[in-house]
């Protein structure tokens, strides 16, 4: 137990006193949030470039509407009235008539000049729009080349349709409080759940559902699970591969064994893990109350957090220095890198699923699933759906003992592997190196 706490004395100093784990501290929350304020800026920073349009209004009755509401908006719309800054793109329309011998080579014309950038997109309104008596003369199409993700396209397909709610509410001679009356729309509150608060007992009313906690908090925790795994067990499979190439690892091999030198690094990884998770974790909570969020933390899972990231190191640590002995250059190294990780990755390409119906069956079934358990459990716990408690409960159980099995069957990989040169990492070698006596 002494050479192995050696070992991770020396792995662990040798890791957080360098100035790269100091740079990385300093670089990652930097990075972290600077990706989520360059989103929040560029949700406010449109283009202002003006855009010209061309209508093809086949019923003739929607262009003096349609006109008038875009005199509106690029007179009253477009700019910031408090700096008169350009806030928004004018919407230059051009009204032509169509050509009802040769639509098809109308609409040819008109595309070509999209594709030169002489127009931003044209639009065709059918001649039955008002009183649609079959589906073939009622449509309003936006072309363009990016139509479907084109704002431009709502902002239309909005002022067109509400007039013509007004010319049919018109004919049926209400006035314009029985119109607003008729068309009032009464958005959905999401709400929380009334509670009972645990040490004064007195119940509390539902709370609006908070976007933060209900997105960007389990999204922040498994990202943080999966950076400390990546930052410690990851680089054990090169780190292994270099000091076997380079022979160092006969020289220690011989005052420890290679379960002890296996061990000594693997929680060498788990501190420098614990090092970094304790100073963002303190960090972001001290900065979600400065800021006033300090409620959307969910501070009864972070023993979880921490149990199940340490697991999660252990399980994925022993089976990257595992394969790190049987690389014998960064050619093999490399060749067992993607192999290695996909399973520590692929829980990522499911999170959005977990985080939008983390009690649904997928959900439930990945997070027990032990590979897959920490990052999707941890997911499911941070969401502000209530979760079984037996679930987090079972799946720890599933994830110690698959980490006990994982440990087991790399300790032996490792042991065998680490003084063998000149054998590939092939899968046939990793099953003789686990069970050779």
């Amino acid at each position: 137990m002494n050479k192995i706490m050696t070992l991770f004395k020396r792995e662990y100093r040798a890791a957080v006193r360098t100035k790269s784990f100091i740079i990385g501290l300093i670089l990652v929350p930097i990075f972290m949030g600077g990706g989520f304020l360059a989103v929040i800026l560029m949700e406010n920073r449109q283009d202002t470039d003006d855009k010209k349009i061309v209508v093809i209004d086949h019923s003739g009755l929607v262009e003096d509407a349609l006109r008038e509401a875009v005199n509106h908006r690029n007179q009253h719309e477009i700019y910031n009235h408090e700096t008169g800054e350009k806030i928004m793109p004018a919407y230059l329309v051009e009204f032509i008539a169509p050509d009802l011998s040769d639509r098809i080579g109308q609409q040819l014309e008109l595309s070509n000049r999209v594709k030169a950038s002489g127009l931003h997109a044209f639009i065709e309104i059918g001649p039955d729009i008002f009183h649609p008596a079959s589906d073939t003369g009622a449509f309003i199409r936006y072309y363009s080349e990016h139509s479907f993700m084109d704002n431009i396209r709502y902002w239309f397909g909005n002022t067109i349709n509400n007039h013509l709610r007004q010319v049919r509410v018109s004919e049926l001679n209400l006035d314009q409080e029985q119109s607003d009356a008729l068309f009032r729309w009464i958005d959905v509150e999401g709400m929380g759940l009334v509670s009972v608060d645990k040490k004064t007992g007195v119940q509390q009313e539902a709370r609006e559902a908070n976007e933060l906690q209900s997105f960007l908090v389990p999204y922040i925790i498994v990202l943080l699970m999966f950076m400390l795994v990546m930052m410690s067990s990851v680089p054990l499979l090169s780190a292994v591969m270099e000091e076997k190439s380079e022979k160092i690892a006969e020289v220690l091999l011989g005052s420890i064994t290679p379960f002890q030198f296996m061990a000594g690094k693997v929680l060498g990884g788990i501190g420098v893990s614990l090092t970094t998770a304790i100073i963002y974790v303190a960090g972001g909570i001290i900065t979600a109350r400065l800021t006033g969020f300090g409620s959307t933390i969910p501070y009864e899972i972070l023993p979880w957090f921490f149990v199940y990231t340490i697991l999660f190191i252990i399980m994925v640590g022993s089976g990257m220095a595992a394969l790190g002995a049987t690389c014998n250059d960064n050619k093999d190294a490399q060749s067992l890198q993607f192999p290695a990780m996909f399973p520590v990755i692929l829980p990522l390409f499911v999170i959005m699923p977990v985080i939008q119906n983390p009690t649904g069956s997928l959900a439930t079934a990945l997070s027990l699933i032990p590979p897959f358990t920490p990052p999707i459990m941890m997911t499911r716990m941070a969401t502000p759906v209530t979760i079984p408690l037996w679930q987090p409960v079972i799946g720890l159980v599933g994830v110690v003992l698959f980490t006990v099995f994982t440990v087991w069957i790399g300790a032996r990989i490792f042991r065998t592997a680490i003084l063998i040169q000149g054998q590939k990492p092939t899968v046939s070698n990793l099953f003789k190196y686990a069970f050779r006596n």
